[in-house]
Parts: C-alpha cells; sequence; structure tokens
C-alpha cells in the first residue's frame, strides 16, 4: 500500500526531472493494480495517489514556503540554492490536484517576479530567467494539454500562463517572426485543450488576450497594421478546426474575432462562403455554426455571400420570424435541401 509520503515522492521525482519538457498525465484507474505509471513522458496516476501526495505537498507549502519574503527569492536566486527545485515541486503537485490553489498559483508568481526583478538590474541573469520563465511555460502545458478536465479549462491556468508571457516580453525584446512563431504554437496548445474539454471559453479567451498583448509589443510597427499580421495566419488553421468541430461555439467565436481583426473584406467573405458551403454540402444544422454565418454576415455585410450559395430564389423559402436571427439562415439552408433532396445532420 502506497503511503502518503511515498505517494508525495514518486511524484517529485517525475516534476524535478522534467527540465523544460512537456508530460502528457492522466488519472488512471485503481483497476489496473497499479497508483502510478510511468512510459517516458506519459505518466499516470491513481486519484488516492494524488490525494496523498497534495496532503503532504499542503503541509510542506504552509510549513516552509508560505512565510517567504521577496528577499528570500532574491536570496534563492543570487546564491543559486538548490531547494528552488524542490520547493517548486511542491507548488506543482498541488496545482496538479487542485488548479484553481490560488495561493500556490501565487507563490509560483512571487518567485518568478524575484526573478524577473532581479536581472532587470544584472542584465548577465536575463538568460537564466529566462529559462524559468519557458519551464514555467511547458510546465503550464502540462497541466492545460494534458487529459485533466478540470486543467485544460481552468481560468486560473490560462491567467497564469498569460502573465508569464507578459514577463518574458518585459525583460527582452522580440522579433517580429519569434513573435508570430510563439502566437502559432500557443494557439496549437489551445486548440489541444479546446479538443480535450470542448467549448473551452477560457482556452479561446486567452487566445484573444494574448492576441491584443502581442499588438501591444509592436515597437517599431503601427499597432493596427501588426494586429491584422498577427490575426491573418490563424484564420486558416482556426477555421479548419470549427469545421472540424462544427458544435464548439467558443471556437466560433474565437473565429468571429478574427474576422473583425482582419479588414480585408474579400477575406472575410471567402471564410463565411466556406462555412457555408460546408453546411450546404453536408446538411449542417447545428446553432454554433449557423450563429457564426449569421453574425458574420450581419457585422460584416456579407449577405451576398448567402445569395450566391443559398439562392433566394429557391422555391419554399420564407421568412423566419423568431427572435433568433441564424435560425432564418438556417430555414433558408433547409428549403435548399429539401429542393435539391439534400440529406440533413443534426446537432
Amino acid at each position: 500500500m502506497t503511503t502518503p509520503e511515498n505517494a508525495y515522492q514518486e511524484i517529485a521525482r517525475v516534476f524535478s526531472a522534467r527540465g523544460n519538457q512537456v508530460l502528457e498525465i492522466e488519472m488512471i484507474s485503481s483497476a489496473l493494480g497499479t497508483p502510478f505509471l510511468q512510459d517516458g513522458l506519459f505518466i499516470g496516476i491513481t486519484k488516492k495517489m494524488l490525494v496523498h501526495a497534495y496532503t503532504v505537498a499542503r503541509k510542506l507549502f504552509f510549513q516552509r514556503l508560505m512565510s517567504r519574503s521577496g528577499d528570500d527569492f532574491h536570496a534563492d536566486y543570487e546564491t543559486k540554492d538548490s531547494r528552488g527545485v524542490s520547493d517548486r515541486v511542491i507548488t506543482e503537485i498541488m496545482l496538479l490536484f487542485d488548479c484553481e490553489h490560488l495561493t500556490a498559483c501565487n507563490w509560483r508568481k512571487r518567485r518568478l517576479l524575484a526573478a524577473v526583478t532581479q536581472c532587470v538590474k544584472i542584465k548577465d541573469q536575463i538568460a537564466s530567467t529566462r529559462q524559468a520563465l519557458e519551464e514555467e511555460l511547458t510546465l503550464l502545458t502540462t497541466y492545460q494539454c494534458s487529459p485533466l478536465h478540470r486543467h485544460t479549462k481552468s481560468p486560473t491556468l490560462w491567467s497564469h500562463r498569460l502573465w508569464v508571457l507578459r514577463q518574458m516580453f518585459q525583460i527582452q525584446p522580440w522579433g517580429t517572426e519569434a513573435l508570430l512563431n510563439l502566437e502559432r504554437a500557443e494557439l496549437d496548445g489551445v486548440l489541444r485543450a479546446a479538443e480535450l474539454h470542448p467549448k473551452n471559453y477560457y482556452a479561446f479567451g486567452y487566445m484573444r488576450q494574448l492576441h491584443a498583448l502581442l499588438a501591444d509589443t509592436a515597437r517599431n510597427a503601427d499597432r493596427a497594421s501588426w494586429s491584422v499580421q498577427l490575426a491573418r495566419p490563424l484564420l486558416d488553421p482556426v477555421l479548419d478546426w470549427c469545421l472540424a468541430h462544427p458544435r464548439d461555439i467558443s471556437a466560433w467565436v474565437f473565429g468571429k474575432y478574427l474576422l473583425g481583426c482582419v479588414p480585408e473584406q474579400q477575406i472575410r467573405a471567402d471564410t463565411v462562403g466556406r462555412v457555408v458551403c460546408f453546411a450546404r454540402d453536408i446538411g449542417w444544422e447545428g446553432e454554433s455554426l449557423w450563429t457564426f454565418v449569421d453574425q458574420s454576415i450581419r457585422q460584416f455585410d456579407l449577405e451576398c455571400v448567402l445569395d450566391e450559395i443559398l439562392p433566394s430564389d429557391t422555391p419554399n423559402v420564407e421568412q423566419h420570424t423568431t427572435k433568433w436571427s441564424w435560425l432564418g439562415r438556417l430555414t433558408r439552408a433547409q428549403a435548399y435541401w429539401a429542393t435539391y433532396r439534400k440529406t440533413t445532420v443534426e446537432e
């Protein structure tokens, strides 16, 4: 039988050896006969083992870490105290058990903020501070891109991720190409989290905030044009994802946000046209997709796109009188399907 101390040591060993790698952690059934499984970067833990480890970590946190001040963190960085790794692991286990543990999350902020403050004074510490921030990002990716239901949609973790990126932009200037690559990498993480937890409002909300943050980092470029440059490359991958997950309203809302950031009317028309053609061809009746179509048409004046794909002179088209305007678009599509004998698919 695994004791709480043994459970803590086993999970602490995994986090201590992680370095800057991303793990994939999954809760496993106790019916497997073992509380812990590891295959390279893939980790399986039973809920009972995690609870045992958390009780030890929480006790250590309030005994050793809670009272630490900013001066203590500064001293650790100056002396490169080896306790730093074991101290970090305590809060990593706490957040693995409870992703909304604000006290543990704020402790990690204070530790990183001490490093950022120190590197502002001592320039040769920029590399080590950046490494610490990058390790924090990969830790968050471990939580948010693992099949951990609460972590993928945690407002605390997504907010913390944005905060970490703000610190990275503060300590060192970033080039245009690096920012574009970062944005695309972050989108990949968000889409993974959205696959694990459908309708992931917090993940897509994070992407909107990140886009605004990146737009503000423009040093030698006009903010408006830089915002467009950031949004344009995201449209196709986001649209592809939306069409593969047409029930996900949070993704469609983010897609409409991106359309609003891109001023080219032709790009907007092509995007909405592609969505309408997709729905027309497979007979999709789901509310999320048609809400995107309706709101995009009204916001960007794209009625002509619908007229071209779903001709208004199709027989049996009637004006839908309900307050839900998306139903009017769907009714028009249903009339088209009835005329051309299309098979509908219910959401």
